[in-house]
């Protein structure tokens, strides 16, 4: 079940509602894709697993940069040392 609220959110997206609606737009769509889910959620609503990934820190904002478009990839975990 999704525990998140906007204001927890926003910090993953530069404090930008656009940039957070535009993350979990593009997530849901992977995920309709075929995508695998990168939380245990069980509810089948792609727009809430996004929204979950985005909370636990699972997919990061990627900015455009040159002629290469905006999108999302998967965080890297780090590592300990």
């Amino acid at each position: 079940m999704l525990r998140s609220t906007v204001e927890k959110l926003l910090p993953r997206s530069n404090w930008s509602i656009y940039k957070l609606s535009r993350m979990a737009a593009t997530r849901a769509l992977e995920l309709a894709d075929g995508k695998r889910k990168l939380v245990d959620l069980t509810t089948d609503k792609l727009t809430s697993i996004a929204l979950q990934e985005i909370a636990e820190g699972k997919i990061e904002l990627k900015e455009a940069v040159g002629n290469a478009p905006a999108g999302i990839v998967e965080a890297k975990e780090e590592t300990e040392e």
